[in-house]
């Protein structure tokens, strides 16, 4: 059976009525929301992403955790936390992204994670640099439950790969998914779905047909090409691809790059879920990474609190007002073709 069926597959299967219904009332309100342009929302998140920690091994030079430049704290997600929330959302919750910054692999407690959320039948995805997998950890991630796992690869040899995943080695992450693979096939597994994500930057577009080639080889299921997000874009041009049909940027009339999409006033992801960092601040999105628009903490608070609070129906309201005036959104690629 094609991989990429099976995984679609695996992840009908979580569904039900109640979450089914859900999803409905979350898009019907972010329709009408559309329509009136004043925020209204029935219905609880079906996706969230929980932060297992901001702490990284390696230091990629467009990360802020690989940068070490948050100005928030960095630390570990608690297990009772963690519960917590899975315990106020399951029921309505579908997608649960165990990523936000930092190696989630680093928070000792991670696959115990996964394994709760698999408990409550939640789809689960993470990403992963891949520094970490013996054939131990391979057998226990495996076993975890995990749905699906995002594999950072942006070069096929040390010298191309090191060139933005500083401190890491490519053997290692090679090594890696052959372990994950081989408890695969020793449990008759179809979990993990095992993507090798590949960050399209200016040094490594010409390994593209090398990837393709190595992911072959090794057997993925499945492999991403990814457009980059590059934070000072428009004064430089280090990062960004000679193709452009590789990259969220393209140059203006005066040969400074902007953002290909435009910026239309609305958002499903203030609909669709929230990101929870690992301290229990919520806030909109994966672009917020330095956690500035704060809606509220479920360390305090019920989630259902959060969010239909009114700090939160603000940050909706200014959404649909004017995107171009909040800071997060102006690097943002909601409506731009990321993967390809």
């Amino acid at each position: 059976m094609n991989r990429n069926l099976t995984d679609g597959i695996n992840f009908i299967s979580k569904l039900n009525n109640k979450r089914i219904w859900n999803f409905v009332k979350l898009f019907i309100s972010y329709y009408i929301t559309k329509q009136t342009k004043k925020p209204w929302i029935i219905g609880k998140p079906t996706c969230l992403e929980i932060e297992p920690t901001t702490s990284c091994n390696l230091r990629c030079p467009q990360c802020p955790s690989g940068l070490r430049e948050f100005s928030r704290n960095t630390g570990m997600l608690d297990f009772e936390l963690y519960k917590k929330v899975i315990d106020e959302t399951y029921q309505e919750l579908v997608w649960l992204i165990l990523y936000f910054q930092g190696e989630p692999f680093l928070n000792k407690q991670f696959l115990d994670f996964v394994r709760y959320a698999d408990k409550k039948n939640i789809y689960t995805v993470t990403s992963s640099n891949s520094q970490y997998f013996t054939d131990e950890l391979a057998r226990k991630t495996v076993e975890s439950g995990l749905d699906r796992l995002i594999i950072s690869i942006d070069g096929t040899t040390q010298e191309t790969y090191g060139k933005y995943r500083i401190g890491g080695k490519v053997e290692k992450v090679i090594e890696g998914t052959k372990n994950l693979l081989a408890w695969k096939q020793k449990l008759n597994s179809k979990t993990p779905h095992i993507i090798w994500q590949f960050i399209v930057f200016k040094h490594n577009e010409h390994q593209l047909p090398e990837i393709k080639k190595l992911a072959k080889e090794i057997g993925v299921d499945e492999l991403g090409i990814k457009t980059a997000q590059i934070y000072d874009y428009q004064t430089s041009d280090s990062f960004i691809p000679e193709n452009t049909k590789l990259s969220r940027y393209k140059k203006d009339e005066y040969g400074k790059y902007q953002i290909k999409n435009k910026l239309l006033n609305h958002c499903w992801r203030m609909w669709r879920g929230s990101v929870i960092t690992w301290d229990g601040l919520v806030v909109p999105c994966c672009f917020d990474k330095d956690a500035k628009h704060r809606f509220g903490d479920v360390k305090t608070q019920t989630f259902d609190e959060v969010w239909k609070s009114e700090r939160y129906q603000k940050f909706r309201k200014a959404i649909l007002k004017s995107r171009k005036e909040i800071d997060i959104c102006k690097n943002c690629t909601e409506g731009t073709k990321v993967w390809n």
